[in-house]
């Protein structure tokens, strides 16, 4: 019994080989393309995240409180809004007590019905060596994000 190989069986297996070799390239390019689908989904929803914080962010108003100096001993508690939507019902609360701005200043003007994105108010503050340095502020609002906001700040002079 012996064996022959023809031109065809030749090319039969040449044809073989060719095919297994396609065959592992086909199933290779698969795992990348799926591998890079995945990076692709998940660059997706990262996309999609960041896009709803920057919508939720466009509807945050962000208060704050410092003092300013004016001249050699004029004093003012600046609040501004540095968020990007409009402060509505701005109220401002000294859990440790309010010993540098004027009960009369308070109440002409907060409530402050809005405060615009930049926007600020200044308070007149009197200040005088017994003054602590340190003060805790808690400035609550509404905006377009949520019905009641609250931060406390700690200006100091």
């Amino acid at each position: 019994m012996s064996f022959s190989i023809d031109a065809g069986d030749l090319i039969a297996g040449l044809a073989f080989l060719l095919s297994s070799y396609a065959t592992w390239q086909t199933v290779s390019f698969n795992k990348k393309q799926k591998t890079l689908v995945e990076s692709q989904e998940k660059l997706n929803n990262l996309l999609l995240e960041k896009e709803s914080e920057d919508a939720l962010k466009e509807k945050r108003a962000d208060l704050s409180a410092s003092f300013i100096k004016l001249g050699s001993s004029k004093y003012r508690l600046k609040i501004w809004n540095k968020g990007s939507a409009t402060a509505k019902n701005v109220r401002i609360e000294f859990p440790e007590g309010n010993d540098v701005i004027d009960d009369s200043e308070l109440t002409d003007k907060f409530p402050l019905e809005s405060l615009e994105r930049h926007q600020s108010v200044e308070l007149i503050a009197f200040v005088h060596h017994q003054t602590k340095r340190k003060h805790v502020v808690r400035l609550i609002w509404e905006d377009d994000y949520q019905s009641h906001n609250e931060k406390q700040s700690y200006p100091t002079l």
